[in-house]
């Protein structure tokens, strides 16, 4: 098909295909800057991971030095309520310092993918929206006189084009997003495990605070 024959088909549908392309853009940009992201993340936090299972004491020295190699990553703000707390606070205390830490780093993972799924639902719609135009269009053909039964099948198959352009849209939205997401649970399963690993390397500032008083003996 010609250039000029999709511009053609594009007028056909009043703009809709105009405005899918759009869409279509916009979750292109969208899936690429999530998926870097995401897969840098997952990258950087399994060496995170591997590096901090590697001890069996944590000492602070190593773990400002685990930091400084997370400043890029969301697992920093893990580091930064170990550092903030250790010495200070109790293990129970920690851990939800840790899961504090946990909580307000999880939007900054799946951000901008409402738009992703939004564009899955609607572009098949307004795929929809421009056939049902296009229809509008084609058997408009039979109440002009002398208009031609063969324009009405062509007028037809070109508004069937915008359906077929909007489930297409929304397919590899939909591919996108599922890959995504379980990107994004896979970056918080990573945190959850490195929270674990580090409770269990760092020493309590006051580990008699999360044990019962001893009885003496009789």
């Amino acid at each position: 098909m010609s250039f000029q024959g999709i511009i053609d088909i594009a007028n056909y549908s009043d703009g809709v295909l105009y405005a899918l392309a759009l869409l279509q853009l916009m979750a292109m940009a969208v899936i690429i800057d999530r998926a870097w992201y995401l897969r840098r993340t997952i990258a950087g936090g399994a060496r995170l991971v591997a590096a901090v299972a590697r001890h069996d004491r944590l000492r602070d020295n190593e773990l400002v030095a685990l930091r400084d190699g997370s400043a890029r990553l969301p697992e920093a703000m893990v580091f930064d309520a170990v550092l903030q707390s250790k010495g200070t606070f109790s293990r129970t205390e920690l851990e939800n310092r840790m899961e504090e830490a946990i909580m307000l780093t999880a939007p900054r993972l799946d951000r901008r993918l409402w738009i992703l799924d939004t564009i899955i639902t609607l572009a098949p719609l307004l795929g929809l929206f421009g056939t049902i135009l296009g229809m509008f269009r084609a058997f408009a053909v039979l109440a002009t006189p002398g208009g031609a039964p063969t324009a009405v099948t062509g007028g037809v198959a070109n508004a069937l084009i915008t359906t077929a352009a909007g489930i297409f849209v929304a397919m590899v939205g939909l591919l996108a997003y599922n890959g995504l997401s379980n990107s994004v649970r896979l970056v918080l399963h990573q945190m959850e495990t490195l929270r674990t690993l580090l409770l269990n390397r760092v020493a309590i500032g006051r580990p008699v605070a999360d044990r019962a008083p001893a009885f003496a003996a009789e």
